[in-house]
C-alpha cells in the first residue's frame, strides 16, 4: 500500500496541497509513498507557526528547556529500532549502519542538554567606577534546517538539538527521498513535552527551499548537501540577510605510509569506502598510497576483502552493503565507472555486473576499485556519493601531502602511520576541516564540532558543539551603571523553576 505522507506543522499532521513525488524502497525499487512538495503558502504557513511559538519558547528558561530536551534523548533510545527501520526502508543502508546514525544523533540531544552550562555569559565587575558589564547568547528566531538523503535523522539532530536547547524555535525541511523518520522525530518532541509549533517538518523540494529562503521572519539557515547547492543557499540566504552554514560536498583523502599496518589500513578502507555505499560525505573514495610497494600490498589485500562485501537489502542479517538511494543515482555513479575506464584508470574491480537475487527491480551496484587513478581524472576531482574507491600512487610524503592540498574540498582527510612526527605534520599542513589520524572518518564527536574547509563549507561557523550553540545565538554586551538605593518590597519565598 503507497502511504500519503504529510506535513508536521503548529503540532500536527497537515496535508499537501497541490505537488507531490515519489518515495521508494531503494532495495525493492517499489514505491512506498507519495510525499507533499510544498509552495510557498505552505512555507509560510510553517514559519509563521514557528514564528509565533518563538516567544514563548524564548522565555522558556533553558533548564527546562534542557528537561523536555532529555525526555526526548529517552524516547530516542526507547525508538531506536522502529527509527532504524524506518531510515533503511527509505535509504536503504544496513540495519546496523542505521542503529549507528541514531546512536551518532543522540550525542547532540545529549550535548543539547547541558544548555544551561552552555548558554552561561560572563561578568566582568567594575569595568569603570561603580559600572559592570556582562555578556550574554540569545536565540535568533525562526531557524531552517535543509537535510540530505543519506542521513535522515542524525543530520536533523546535528542541526535542531542545539537550536531548541538554545531558545530558537525550527522548520525542518528533510529530503524528499526519506520523509518519514523526520516526522517520527516530531512526533517524539511533542511527546517530550515541546510546545506546537517549537518544531515543524515541511517536505518539499528545490522550490520549497526557495520559499523558505525568502520567508522575511527565517532568521537563520543551516543546510547539509551538494557544493554547488550549499553555494547557492548560502549566496541566496546571505543576501536576503540570513545566517547561513551551508556544509558542501567531498573527495575524502586516506594517505597511506610504509609503515603502517596494512591489515588496520584495509579494515578501515572497506568501511570508510563502502559503507552506507558510499553515500557518506565523510567517506574515503580516495586512498593516497605512498610507494609502489604500498600500492601493490594494498590492492592485493582489498581485492579479497571487496570481492567479499556482501551486497544486499538493508533490512536482511547478512548484508553489508544496501542499495543506492535511486535509479537515477545509480545511473550517475555508473557513469563516473565507466568515466574512469575511458580516462585510462585500471578498474580493477567493476560493481556495475552485480545482481542480488530476488531483488532486480532494486537499486544495486556492487563495489568497485579503480587503481592508478591521477589527479587529472574527473572520478579523482569530483564526489562520487558512491561505492567507488579510487587509488592515487605517489612517491613520497610531500607529494601525498600536496595532492590533497590542491583538490578543491577540504572535507575530511586521514593519515594510517606508525609514527609520530609524519601525523603531527599531516595534521598540522593538511588543509581539511577534519583530521584523522589512524582512523578512517574522523567525524568528531558532539562536544566539538563538524565541518570542512574550501569548498566544502560556506559560512562562518561549523555544524553542532560550541560552534552550533555560537551559530544559534547572537551576543549581546551590556555595561551598567545603577544608582545607589535600597528598592522596597522584598519576595522571601524559595526560587523554583
Amino acid at each position: 500500500m503507497t502511504e500519503r505522507i504529510t506535513h508536521h506543522i503548529d503540532g500536527g499532521k497537515t496535508p499537501g496541497r497541490t505537488r507531490e513525488s515519489e518515495v521508494y524502497n531503494p532495495a525493492t525499487g517499489a514505491v512506498t509513498g507519495l510525499v507533499p512538495l510544498a509552495d510557498e503558502p505552505e512555507a509560510a504557513r510553517a514559519v509563521a507557526a514557528a514564528a509565533a511559538a518563538f516567544p514563548g519558547w524564548r522565555e522558556t528558561p533553558p533548564l527546562r528547556r534542557a528537561r523536555i530536551l532529555s525526555r526526548f534523548l529517552e524516547l530516542l533510545r526507547r525508538d531506536m529500532e522502529p527509527l532504524a527501520k524506518v531510515i533503511t526502508a527509505q535509504h536503504g543502508k544496513v540495519l546496523e549502519d542505521a542503529r549507528g546514525e541514531l546512536a551518532r544523533g543522540s550525542e547532540n540531544v545529549e550535548f543539547a542538554c547541558a544548555a544551561p552550562q552552555l548558554l552561561k555569559g560572563e561578568y566582568s565587575e567594575n569595568v569603570g567606577p561603580a559600572v559592570d558589564s556582562y555578556a550574554i547568547r540569545q536565540p535568533l528566531g525562526v531557524v531552517v534546517g535543509i537535510t540530505p538523503f543519506n542521513f535522515p535523522v542524525m543530520v536533523p539532530l546535528w542541526m535542531c538539538a542545539n537550536a531548541l536547547a538554545c531558545g530558537n524555535t525550527f522548520v525542518l525541511k528533510p529530503s524528499e527521498r526519506v520523509p518519514s523518520a523526520a516526522l517520527l522525530l516530531a512526533d517524539l518532541l511533542l511527546e517530550a513535552g515541546l510546545p506546537k509549533g517549537v518544531f515543524n517538518v515541511l517536505h518539499g523540494d528545490a522550490r520549497t527551499v526557495n520559499s523558505l529562503l525568502h520567508q522575511e521572519q527565517v532568521q537563520a539557515v543551516s543546510f547539509v548537501g551538494s557544493t554547488a547547492v550549499a553555494k547557492s543557499i548560502y549566496q541566496t540566504g546571505t543576501a536576503a540577510g540570513k545566517r547561513v552554514q551551508a556544509l558542501g560536498g567531498a573527495k575524502n583523502h586516506m594517505v597511506i605510509m610504509p609503515d603502517a599496518d596494512l591489515d588496520q589500513v584495509v579494515d578501515a578502507l572497506i568501511g570508510a569506502a563502502f559503507g552506507a555505499a558510499g553515500e557518506r560525505c565523510m567517506a574515503i573514495s580516495v586512498a593516497v598510497a605512498v610507494g609502489d610497494a604500498v600500492a601493490d600490498a594494498l590492492v592485493k589485500r582489498l581485492r579479497t576483502r571487496i570481492q567479499a562485501i556482501k551486497v544486499g537489502p538493508g533490512d536482511n542479517d547478512y548484508s553489508e552493503m544496501g542499495p543506492l538511494i535511486t535509479a537515477a543515482h545509480r545511473a550517475r555513479v555508473q557513469s563516473y565507472i565507466e568515466q574512469g575506464v575511458s580516462e585510462g584508470a585500471e578498474l580493477l574491480i567493476d560493481g556495475r555486473s552485480l545482481r542480488v537475487p530476488g531483488y532486480e527491480n532494486g537499486f544495486f551496484l556492487g563495489p568497485s576499485l579503480f587503481d592508478r587513478v591521477t589527479s587529472e581524472m574527473r572520478i579523482y576531482r569530483e564526489e562520487i556519493f558512491g561505492p567507488v574507491l579510487c587509488l592515487v600512487r605517489c612517491q613520497d610524503f610531500n607529494s601525498a601531502l600536496e595532492l590533497v592540498n590542491r583538490h578543491e574540498y577540504g572535507n575530511g582527510a586521514a593519515i594510517f602511520t606508525r609514527d609520530g612526527d609524519t601525523a603531527r605534520t599531516f595534521a598540522n599542513a593538511v588543509q581539511a576541516g577534519m583530521v584523522g589520524i589512524n582512523i578512517p572518518i574522523p567525524v568528531p564527536v558532539a562536544s566539538h564540532s563538524f565541518g570542512g574547509w574550501k569548498a566544502s563549507l560556506f559560512g562562518d561557523h561549523h555544524i553542532y558543539g560550541m560552534e552550533g550553540i555560537r551559530f544559534y545565538t547572537r551576543l549581546k554586551t551590556v555595561t551598567s551603571r545603577w544608582p545607589a538605593g535600597i528598592r522596597a518590597g522584598h519576595n522571601l519565598n524559595f526560587p523554583v523553576l
